[in-house]
C-alpha cells in the first residue's frame, strides 16, 4: 500500500475521527463527507490532475480526482445513465456521438448501449488518466474502449470541437469543474458553446455535467444556463441525486429543436423507445423518471430564471465543489 504521505487529504482517526482511515470531502468551511477508507488501490498524477482510486465501506471502489469524489462503484451508474440516457431516448435517431472528457470510460458505455450508435467519438486530454481507467476501472467501462464502434482521441477537446467538419448527432461534455489552472474552464464559455453547436447536426443534443444541484453551491449551474440560452433555443435543468456525491448534482440539454424539449416527451413514449433502442436494461432511469427528473422544483426555476450572467473568455468561471464560485 503506499505511503498516506502522499495522501494528505486521508486523515486517520485519533481523538476526532473513529479508529481506520478516512478520506475528508469538504463542501464549504463548514461542512464536509467523511468517507472510511479500507485501502488505496491504485494513483496516478499527471500534467492535468490527481488521481486515486481508494475502496471504501460504503461505496466500494471510488475515484477521487484532485480531492473530489468523481464516481463510485455502488452508484456510478445514477451520474452515467443521467446524463447520457435522456438525450440518447429523446433523439430520434442518434448515430453519432461526441464525448468531451469522460475517461472512465462509463459514459462511452452508455451510450454504446444504444443500437442506433453507429460512431462515438471520444475526445480526453488526459492519456494516463485514461489507461488509468482501462487497468483499474473495468467495473466502470466494462469493455466499452474495446468497442469497435469507438474512437478515443487523446486531445485538447476545445481544439478538436473548433477544427473538426465532422457533425454529430449527440454531444456530452463530461469535463471537470472549471477550476482555476485546470484544464477545463475554457470550455464552459459562450464562445465555446457556440463552437459545439457549429457541430452539432439538424435536431443535434447538447448536455453537459453543470455541477452541484443544491442551493449553496448552484451558482455554477446558474451561470452555465444562462451562457447556454445565449447559444441554443432550448436549455433544461434536470437534476439526480448522487449518494456518493451526498448531494444532488445537475445537468444541462441543450437543442434548437423545439421538437425535441424534453417537457414535451411522455413517459409511456420514452418507455417504448426504451425497450426498442437499448441493448441491457437502465437501473435507474425509465420514461416516468426521465420525465420527472425535468420538473425541478420553483426555488430553483427562480434561481435561473434571475441569472442574466454570461461566461465568456474574457470573463470566465472558476468553480471547484469546496470554494464554489471563484470569480466572475
Amino acid at each position: 500500500m503506499p505511503s498516506l504521505k502522499h495522501f494528505p487529504w486521508i486523515k486517520t482517526g485519533r481523538k476526532s475521527l473513529p479508529r481506520g482511515m478516512w478520506f475528508m470531502e469538504w463542501f464549504s468551511e463548514c461542512e464536509f463527507h467523511g468517507h472510511k477508507v479500507k485501502r488505496i488501490l491504485a494513483a496516478s498524477k499527471t500534467p492535468f490532475q490527481s488521481a486515486t482510486l481508494i475502496e471504501t465501506n460504503a461505496f466500494g471502489k471510488c475515484l477521487i480526482i484532485d480531492n473530489e469524489t468523481q464516481s463510485s462503484e455502488l452508484d456510478e451508474y445514477i451520474y452515467h445513465e443521467s446524463l447520457v440516457c435522456p438525450a440518447l431516448i429523446i433523439h430520434p435517431n442518434p448515430s453519432r456521438a461526441l464525448i468531451l472528457g469522460g475517461g472512465e470510460g462509463a459514459t462511452a458505455r452508455e451510450i454504446l448501449n444504444s443500437n442506433t450508435i453507429k460512431k462515438a467519438v471520444m475526445v480526453d486530454i488526459d492519456y494516463a488518466i485514461l489507461e488509468f481507467a482501462k487497468k483499474y476501472m473495468k467495473e466502470w467501462h466494462r469493455k466499452a474502449f474495446e468497442d469497435d464502434r469507438l474512437s478515443v482521441l487523446v486531445q485538447d477537446a476545445k481544439n478538436f470541437v473548433e477544427k473538426t467538419s465532422v457533425k454529430f448527432d449527440v454531444i456530452y461534455s463530461d469535463l471537470p469543474s472549471p477550476e482555476k489552472g485546470g484544464p477545463a474552464f475554457e470550455l464552459y464559455t459562450n464562445e465555446f458553446y457556440k463552437s459545439v453547436k457549429r457541430i452539432l447536426d439538424r435536431n443535434g443534443i447538447f448536455v453537459t455535467q453543470a455541477g452541484p444541484g443544491i442551493p449553496s453551491l448552484f451558482q455554477l449551474h446558474e451561470a452555465m444556463h444562462a451562457t447556454l440560452s445565449s447559444v441554443f433555443n432550448t436549455v433544461r435543468s434536470y437534476f439526480a441525486y448522487i449518494p456518493s456525491y451526498d448531494m444532488t448534482w445537475s445537468f444541462l440539454f441543450c437543442t434548437d429543436s423545439a421538437k425535441l424539449d424534453p417537457l414535451l416527451c411522455t413517459g409511456r413514449e420514452m418507455d417504448d423507445i426504451i425497450e426498442k433502442r437499448l441493448r441491457t436494461k437502465l437501473k435507474f432511469l425509465d420514461g416516468a423518471a426521465i420525465e420527472g427528473v425535468f420538473r425541478i422544483p420553483k426555488y430553483y426555476r427562480e434561481r435561473i430564471k434571475a441569472n442574466r450572467k454570461i461566461i465568456t473568455r474574457n470573463r470566465p468561471v472558476f468553480f471547484t465543489t469546496y470554494a464554489g464560485l471563484q470569480r466572475m
